[in-house]
This record gives structure tokens, sequence and C-alpha cells, in this order.
């Protein structure tokens, strides 16, 4: 028989993360209200601003412009239906999607509520887009 420890326990003694998203910080989602999207960073790396974070948009969010991105952006439906509008491509359950670095995508509409899995290998963006505020971007621009 095995001594079962609580997870916290675990946690103190290992640099591996280990977060339950039905207890997310309800205070750490970053709102975007005129989007309809929400964002919740689950990691983020301070020294390349890789990332992985939560996306949860509303029916009707929106991400309104065409835009690139200073590194790969990779992302995992996990509920809903979500388009990039000019090129047809739609996220469902279950999708994956992978944006090269520099490739100019967007915009996007949310035909339902959806929450999606966003992973960044490096800076988001290298100038703050419209639908960002000096808040949002929180340090994701490339130096």
């Amino acid at each position: 028989m095995t001594d079962a420890k609580h997870p916290n326990e675990t946690l103190a003694r290992t640099l591996e993360v280990l977060i339950q998203t039905r207890e997310l910080d309800p205070a750490q989602w970053l709102e975007f209200p005129d989007y309809g999207l929400r964002q919740y960073f689950l990691w983020k790396h301070p020294q390349t601003s890789a990332s992985i974070a939560v996306l949860e948009f509303a029916k009707g969010g929106c991400i309104p412009v065409r835009h690139t991105h200073a590194s790969n952006q990779f992302m995992y439906c996990i509920e809903g239906d979500y388009e990039y509008t000019e090129s047809g491509l739609r996220l469902t359950p279950g999708s994956f999607y992978m944006n090269p670095k520099d490739h100019p995508h967007g915009p996007t509409l949310a035909h339902e509520r959806s929450l999606l899995i966003e992973i960044y290998d490096g800076p988001h963006y290298y100038e703050k887009p419209v639908f960002h505020t000096d808040e949002t971007i929180g340090g994701f621009l490339a130096r």
C-alpha cells in the first residue's frame, strides 16, 4: 500500500505545475468585453514570452482584424465553433490549429460559446494589436 499525499505537498517538492481548471482564480481572467473574449494564462515563460492560455469567447465574440504573430501559434478547441472568417477554417471540439510565425490570419468569429487552449512558443506580437490594452498585452511583445 502506498502513502497517498495531497497534490499540494507533492508540488511543493517539484518544478512541475498542476492546475485544475475548475479552480481557476476568477480575478486572474483578462477581460476583453468589446470583443466577447476572456483569457486566462495557465503558464508564461518570463524569458521567452512563450505561454499557454485558456480563451473563452462568448457567442459572437471575435478578433476583429487580420494580424500576424511574432512566434508560432497553436490552438486546440475544447468546446464551441470558432471560425477564421477569411480562410473559412473552423475549429470545433477536438480541432487542432497551427499558424506559423508571421503568417497573416483573421479576423475570427465565435458562432457559439467557444473554449480554446492557445499556445505560443515565443512572444505574441511585434506591436500591440487594436484588441489589446497596455494592461492586457502583459509583456508579450517581441523585444
